[in-house]
């Protein structure tokens, strides 16, 4: 389909809670905001559009919804730390102290956390 192709995506998160996300994404995360509603938070993501838009009644996934790939994992890992957010650990997985992950192969490192939502995040890096 050629009309796409062309087009820039956008993210859409939702919340139940747009103040506590906006919170989140801005002062936790450190995302610019770039315009908010009553209706949702627009974050610019590396010049693309992350939307955290209000949806009553709403239940997170249980896997990850979107990732951030940085380039040293364990850095970006103690970064969020220092601001309050706790890493996700899965009995599957062996994770190491800081509570990443090194998937087979051993190219990728990745660290889960969520949102107060419950949405799952990730940090990434290659190696």
């Amino acid at each position: 389909m050629n009309a796409l192709t062309a087009s820039r995506p956008a993210v859409i998160i939702c919340t139940s809670n747009l103040a506590r996300a906006t919170a989140f994404y801005r002062d936790t995360l450190g995302l610019s905001l770039v315009t908010e509603d009553a209706c949702a938070a627009v974050f610019d993501l590396a010049g693309t559009e992350l939307r955290v838009s209000l949806v009553a009644g709403f239940t997170p996934h249980e896997h990850t919804i979107l990732g951030f790939r940085v380039p040293d994992v364990a850095a970006a890992v103690k970064a969020l730390r220092d601001h309050g957010v706790t890493f996700n650990t899965y009995a599957r997985f062996p994770h190491d102290d800081l509570g990443i992950v090194t998937l087979p192969g051993g190219a990728t490192r990745v660290a889960w956390f969520q949102d107060p939502d419950g949405n799952v995040l990730s940090v990434t890096s290659l190696l």
